[in-house]
């Protein structure tokens, strides 16, 4: 044999031919595509297309080692709508058996909708499952448990519910689990303890409560994340690696442990919005890796000095609504670039209007049970000075079992109002998805990730920021006034554009009064809702009592949604991005009923509040909070909503169906490109509508559409929405249907009508034309 050919016969051992993947597993991904319903970004993969080696995808990562799949990684587009009534869980499952070889399999954005089956335990060389922002229900399978072998656990954003599953501790090699954003509840099990390769636990924005269990022993645990949940109240035992811990929005209370301060890997800390007290550790301003740290909304004491020391990495710092005296550290005063430094609503000695005189947080301090340490000058009259604690301590101990008997209720009237019997939908959505997934849908929040949002935190603003936003409030930044105050546009330093609603208030009262209604705003943080940035006191210098409040909003430019329908606005929305805008606004109404607690009913919803972004998404900008009217004084707050029904305790008794009634004239105006100003138009608009989709003829239907819709738009899906619009505007509140029944049929619409341009042979979704 030649020595060229033996050479080359060398090669062909050492490097063999590539092969094509194992026709059953290319059938399952095929399969895979049909059952997600053909998405655009699979629609290369076909029955002569060797995926292993297909063109690379920013949606889809393929990976294949000896003939068989070990990689499958599906993003979807970002749509937030569950796969269509024909999808089967269980199918889908069957199909991925079928790839026993995969390691990791992450299917996120995708609409998959169900509760996961038990036949994932069939998928046993798993070590990363990533299955977020879908519509996924019911507990998670115990049979996971079998994946021996799994390291990443990530169900985030959908709508699991059930405890957290004890049987994590069978699972040895789990170093990273997060189930944010789910509905967990009940306690976290100790078993949890016992995963000493846990790096990354977050299990934010659900319903758990309860003590936390000694995580002490988790010695590689880096990352914790508990924020808004009902966990406490003793601040967690931690190993000493941990680098992010954020325990905001919980129910803990009592004293910061005397080892947070040995922490040198922190690089973030939040117990914000807790019930913190006792003395606030200067320690933690000057921890080696400290760069976030958000200590606001506590009642923390102590006195800060100028010369204390900060690490040069500290980046963000919030120290608001907290019981400390003293003076603002240089370190922290001192005007660093990319710093932000938050202290309002203390007792500092500060030019700062914000700041509480020193005696209200001696007086607070009292009330809460928590003693300022004495100084050395002791009164000669000891036995008073006794007298006198005793009786504070009395009063203190008071107001403890006060405070703890309010807590107690409050959280079980949360409990009772987490326990909402799911709604029953009516007509085509009732034979649709199981009345539990929607029901449960306003759990599913993924837009309120701030990235997401695109805005920053919520945060404590002073005045002089907002003067300086505004250029001290001059004539050129106002924009109106309204029987809500006057409103502003302002530009804050960072170039972020605001707009800033001023209140002013007839009678004096204390910023502790305004507390629940802050809580309230802050929480306002949704796509489709004019999120809320946050807020700022003006207090009178005779006794520190707030006479202004000024809420701060993102700014929208894009003009309302009444002009970018009728195209007073300079553009005029096409059929399909009117849905869009449609099913926004449903959303944002689903949102203020129940995304919230408490809801937000009645909100004047019409379509000069509802406000059109850069990108065409609709944001409502008009909410009813409690706030925002003048009396103050009780509990009850009254109003009077568009159509006339009245409201009591913030919640009307039709309130969900005043919203529902105002939503269908703003799709009324969407679907006839007329601004509709007197309620009397509607009846009459209303009842020619339906009388011109009944009549014979394609002149008479058309008669009442906006000519831009029926030029660009299918029979099906216009009549769905004039459907939907009709049901709305029902006289009887009964008749309404639930925002749920909304959503569901506009995103049929939206279907049809997408289907409809993707395929012009279309007999059923035909054009309309005259």
């Amino acid at each position: 044999m030649p020595s060229y050919l033996l050479f080359f016969s060398i090669l062909l051992l050492l490097f063999p031919f590539s092969t094509q993947l194992q026709s059953s597993q290319a059938w399952s991904l095929l399969r895979l595509q049909r059952l997600l319903n053909y998405p655009p970004f699979l629609s290369n993969w076909n029955n002569y297309t060797d995926i292993c080696y297909a063109e690379p995808n920013p949606y889809v990562t393929v990976v294949c080692y000896e003939e068989s799949i070990t990689q499958l990684q599906i993003t979807g587009n970002g749509t937030s709508s569950p796969l269509p009534q024909s999808f089967s869980i269980n199918s889908f499952f069957t199909t991925l058996a079928r790839l026993p070889t995969l390691k990791v399999l992450s299917l996120t954005s995708l609409g998959l909708w169900g509760s996961v089956p038990a036949k994932i335990s069939r998928l046993s060389s798993l070590e990363i499952v990533n299955m977020s922002s879908n519509f996924l229900y019911g507990i998670i399978p115990r049979e996971v448990s079998i994946l021996r072998g799994l390291q990443t656990l990530i169900l985030d954003h959908n709508m699991f519910a059930g405890h957290f599953p004890d049987w994590v501790s069978s699972l040895s090699l789990l170093a990273v689990v997060s189930l944010k954003n789910n509905t967990l509840d009940g306690p976290l099990p100790d078993s949890i303890k016992s995963l000493e390769s846990l790096r990354v636990l977050d299990l934010s924005l659900n319903n758990l409560s309860g003590p936390l269990p000694d995580l002490s022993s988790l010695t590689n645990l880096q990352v914790l994340n508990l924020e808004s949940n009902y966990f406490g109240p003793d601040f967690p035992s931690l190993g000493k690696k941990v680098i992010t811990l954020v325990l905001r929005n919980n129910r803990f209370t009592g004293g910061l442990p005397s080892s947070l301060s040995s922490h040198y890997m922190l690089e973030r800390l939040d117990i914000s919005f807790n019930r913190f007290v006792g003395p606030f550790m200067p320690s933690l301003l000057s921890l080696p890796s400290i760069q976030y740290l958000d200590i606001a909304g506590n009642r923390l004491t102590g006195m800060l000095f100028q010369n204390m020391s900060c690490n040069d990495g500290l980046v963000y710092m919030d120290l608001s609504s907290n019981l400390l005296t003293g003076s603002l550290p240089t370190c922290l005063s001192s005007n660093l670039k990319n710093r932000v430094v938050l202290y309002s609503a203390n007792c500092l000695a500060s030019e700062d209007k914000s700041q509480y005189p020193n005696s209200f947080c001696l007086n607070q301090a009292f009330a809460v049970g928590i003693f300022p340490r004495k100084q050395k000058k002791v009164s000669v009259h000891k036995t008073a000075a006794v007298a006198i604690s005793v009786a504070a301590s009395f009063v203190g101990a008071i107001l403890l079992v006060g405070l703890l008997m309010v807590f107690l209720m409050r959280r079980a009237n949360t409990r009772k109002a987490m326990k909402i019997p799911p709604r029953r939908l009516t007509e085509r959505a009732s034979n649709a998805y199981p009345s539990k997934l929607l029901a449960d849908a306003r759990y599913i929040s993924q837009t309120m990730k701030l990235g997401a949002l695109g805005v920053p935190s919520y945060r404590s603003f002073s005045l002089e920021e907002l003067e300086a936003a505004t250029n001290n409030f001059e004539s050129s930044s106002f924009l109106g006034e309204g029987s809500h105050g006057q409103m502003y546009r302002g530009k804050l330093n960072d170039g972020c554009l605001v707009a800033i609603r001023c209140l002013k208030f007839k009678r004096r009262h204390s910023s502790q009064n305004f507390n629940r209604h802050i809580e309230l705003i802050s929480k306002l943080r949704y796509r489709h809702l004019v999120s809320a940035l946050g807020h700022c006191f003006e207090y009178y210098l005779d006794d520190s009592t707030v006479s202004r409040l000024f809420l701060v909003f993102e700014y929208v430019s894009n003009g309302t949604l009444r002009n970018n329908v009728s195209g007073d606005g300079g553009q005029k929305l096409t059929w399909t991005q009117r849905i869009s805008a449609a099913i926004g606004v449903a959303k944002g109404m689903q949102f203020l009923h129940a995304g919230i607690l408490p809801g937000l009913f009645s909100n004047d919803l019409k379509a000069t509040n509802i406000l059109v972004d850069q990108n065409l998404a609709a944001k409502i900008s008009s909410y009813n909070l409690p706030v925002l009217t003048e009396n103050m004084k009780n509990e009850v707050v009254s109003g009077i909503s568009s159509n006339g029904l009245k409201e009591h305790s913030g919640r009307a008794i039709h309130g969900s169906k005043v919203d529902i009634h105002d939503f269908g004239v703003i799709l009324l105006e969407i679907i006839t490109g007329k601004p509709i100003t007197l309620h009397i138009d509607v009846e009459m608009m209303k009842d020619q509508l339906r009388a011109s989709m009944a009549a014979d003829g394609a002149g008479r239907k058309v008669s009442m559409v906006d000519p831009l819709v029926y030029k660009g738009c299918c029979k099906e899906s216009l009549k769905t929405v004039i459907e939907v619009c009709a049901q709305c505007l029902s006289k009887e509140p009964t008749d309404r249907p639930s925002v749920e029944d909304v959503l569901w049929n506009l995103q049929f619409a939206a279907q049809v009508q997408d289907a409809w341009r993707g395929d012009s042979h279309s007999s059923e979704g035909s054009p309309i034309t005259l």
